[in-house]
């Protein structure tokens, strides 16, 4: 069902304080949650873009980049308690889709790859869909008309160019899949506790292997 306006804007401000442990109330939120501010005029920008002030709504998201740090298109499509966590640096392109109770860290991108059409200009979706309840670590890249599925958790510093199944885990560059996620609590920075990377866990065995055969070596160099 969709929000009117104050509704989204108190869904935007209940995720913040729910997700940042700085924030204990809706005032601190309003006067100190950079985030928040940026989404707060993106909705503004959004409504003028909806109503066909699109001159309007394309200087204003300018301004907001400018005071903010963060840069959202006004024709994005955002769902209701969105929270971007310490703002500065989060891009979001033109077509990209987000779902309900997305939280982004600073340094994100949802950016675009370039489609042509027969006169040679850019067209059709170039940005991702992030579907509901994922958390996206600080200076995570998601490129492309990917979909991002439920309750996914994507690392920091992940560069993801695939799509990405329901309820799960990705890390590295580029991102791959680690694990399925056996619960749905929010983790910050999209990293769950005892979570490895096994493409380290490979390089560990390769190092293992490798002093193994080395002591074999040795062993039959001395019996020489």
């Amino acid at each position: 069902m969709k929000k009117n306006f104050k509704s989204l804007i108190l869904s935007d401000l209940d995720s913040v304080i729910e997700r940042d442990p700085a924030t204990s109330s809706k005032f601190q939120a309003i006067l100190f949650s950079s985030g928040f501010h940026a989404v707060f005029c993106y909705r503004i920008n959004r409504f003028l873009w909806e109503k066909n002030w699109r001159l309007l709504a394309r200087l204003l998201s300018q301004l907001t980049r400018f005071l903010t740090g963060v840069e959202i298109h006004p024709a994005a499509s955002i769902g209701y308690g969105f929270f971007i966590d310490h703002g500065m640096g989060v891009v979001i392109g033109e077509t990209s889709e987000i779902g309900n109770n997305v939280t982004m860290y600073q340094n994100v991108t949802l950016g675009g790859t370039n489609l042509f059409n027969k006169t040679g200009k850019i067209s059709g979706k170039r940005h991702p869909t992030i579907k509901d309840n994922v958390v996206i670590g600080s200076g995570a890249q998601i490129l492309g008309p990917i979909t991002i599925g439920d309750n996914v958790k994507i690392g920091s510093n992940a560069v993801v160019v695939k799509d990405v199944d329901d309820n799960s885990t990705v890390v590295g560059m580029a991102a791959h899949q680690i694990n399925k996620n056996t619960n749905h609590t929010f983790a910050a920075y999209g990293l769950e506790k005892n979570v490895t990377n096994p493409i380290d866990e490979d390089i560990d065995k390769i190092k293992r292997k490798i002093k193994e055969l080395e002591k074999e070596i040795a062993s039959l160099n001395s019996k020489k």
